[in-house]
């Protein structure tokens, strides 16, 4: 196991264990009922249907290998070895323990040893893991170490900013309280002028 290991989720989600779309949709419409609706009448007769379509969309991340989106990289970069950056990606992503929504945006920051990757890519790494049930500290992880294991940069940073609706609209009802989680490694995480940089660059767009 490397130090930045990244576990195939799917692995445990094999076909053999996985309910078909009718037992799928029979389980919403016990929720249904549980809630105290009736799943026949009009509003409610497509719901079970439009929810497992939904999860489908929601959870999409469990069939893929994010780290094998970042297999095409380029070389041909002039010599450039700063910072490559994104910022402000949006993110929407489900929380595994109420299964509603976590809601806000990533800042995604890796410095170069001899390979560069898409710009798309850093954001289509953050949909596969933001596409699974989660916490926010996990998938955090889980995107610096992808993106560290796959380009071995000499660092990558992240900073994530979201808003849980577990939060926010249940429990405590906090409704302006956001979460903010960060992981660094490399010289990121030895060097605290080059997260300085990274913090200033974010304070950039703002």
């Amino acid at each position: 196991m490397t130090p930045y290991d990244t576990t195939d989720l799917t692995k445990n989600n094999s076909s053999t264990n996985k309910p078909s779309r009718d037992e799928a949709e029979k389980a919403v419409e016990i929720l249904l009922r549980w809630a105290g609706d009736n799943p026949q009448r009009e509003g409610l007769v497509d719901t079970p249907a439009r929810v497992v379509r939904a999860f489908e969309e929601f959870f999409a991340g469990y069939s893929e290998d994010p780290e094998q989106l970042l297999e095409r990289t380029f070389e041909e970069v002039e010599g450039y070895d700063d910072i490559v950056m994104l910022r402000d990606i949006s993110m929407q992503s489900h929380c595994e323990h109420h299964l509603v929504p976590i809601l806000g945006k990533a800042h995604i920051a890796y410095l170069p040893d001899t390979r560069v990757v898409g710009i798309s890519k850093l954001a289509r790494v953050l949909d596969s893991y933001s596409r699974r049930l989660q916490t926010q500290e996990t998938m955090t992880s889980q995107v610096a170490n992808a993106i560290q294991n796959a380009l071995k940069p000499k660092g990558v940073a992240i900073l994530i900013d979201a808003q849980h609706q577990c939060m926010t609209t249940r429990g405590v009802k906090k409704p302006d309280v956001s979460m903010v989680t960060t992981q660094f490694t490399g010289e990121f995480k030895k060097d605290p002028s080059l997260r300085d940089r990274f913090y200033r660059h974010i304070e950039l767009g703002r």
